[in-house]
This record gives C-alpha cells, structure tokens and sequence, in this order.
C-alpha cells in the first residue's frame, strides 16, 4: 500500500497475522495497517478524502465511525467529490441507502444504518446484494449490522478534537 501524507500527519503501524484454518492446516496471511491522519480541518477535507480514497482502494466496503457530529457524511461527500461523484451527495439518514454515480459510469452505494431498528431491515432493503455487487459501498453506523458485514472491510474512525479539528483513524479489518 502506498499512501501520500506527510510524517507530521500520519503514524503507520503493521504487522503480519497468520491464521490456519481447516483440516489440511493451510496457512494464510493478512496484512494489517492502522493508519492515522492526525489533526485536520475542513480546508483540508479534499487532501484527506484523496488520502483515504488512496489508503482505502483496495476493499469495496468501506465502514465509517464515530459519534453524529463527527464528520462522517462530511469526509463521504469529500471522497464521492474525489471519485467524480455527479450526484449532489448528501446524507441517506431516511431512505437508508443513496446511489451514486462517477463521471466514469462507476456506481457507490451510500449507507447510513442509523435509523435501522434491526439487522432484518438491513436485509430487506437488499444489503447482501449491495455488499455483493463488488460497487463501493460507503457504510455510516456500521455497528448496526455488524453481523452482516463481508470480511476484508476497511475501517474508518473519526474523531473529533479541539478547535474544529478532526483525527481519522483507517484500519483493515479481516
């Protein structure tokens, strides 16, 4: 993985998990990496979102965290923008789910699970065959259907910190 942000911004930390699984004891290994962009602003919310797209392309899932009034909706705006997003992107918080479509014929799905009161509602508006479709989907509130979501997804934290700053912390879940 290559990512593009200056040693005052990020603290990289990596390590191999080896993992044996079945009867013949076949080993596999992950490569996991916590990348975090330390304090940022919205003046800078286009070169982060550009980091993020960088650090993040190699899932389809990408899930975002943190407590309302992070920035979450913000930072997804700025990647779709990144991406060549047409659309006019805004928060899916009460149709659950957004479509969006790049200048390339690239197409992202936009989640926000907060509104749902259940794991079920997430398979009845057809989650499974959006996280199947091999389409970015962009998760927010991804603690909702924690059970539901694909192995390999990339991790996105963010923080909140003083004088409207904000600290993101991207991590690869296996």
């Amino acid at each position: 993985m290559r990512c593009i942000i200056s040693k005052e911004q990020i603290q990289p930390t990596y390590c191999l998990i080896f993992t044996i699984f079945d009867s013949w004891a076949a080993i596999t290994c992950y490569l996991w990496c916590m990348i975090t962009i330390d304090s940022f602003g919205i003046t800078q919310i286009a070169e982060t979102a550009r980091q993020v797209v960088e650090a993040c392309e190699w899932t389809s899932v990408w899930l975002f965290e943190g407590p309302m009034g992070a920035g979450k909706t913000t930072l997804i705006k700025a990647i779709c923008h990144e991406l060549g997003v047409q659309n006019n992107v805004q928060s899916p918080t009460f149709s659950i789910v957004n479509e969006y479509i790049t200048q390339n014929g690239r197409v992202i799905y936009h989640f926000d699970c907060y509104r749902l009161k259940s794991q079920v509602e997430a398979l009845d508006i057809g989650l499974e065959e959006y996280l199947d479709s091999g389409q970015l989907c962009l998760i927010e509130w991804p603690n909702k259907i924690e059970s539901l979501l694909p192995k390999g997804c990339a991790k996105i934290q963010i923080t909140a910190l003083a004088n409207q700053q904000r600290r993101i912390e991207m991590m690869n879940l296996v």
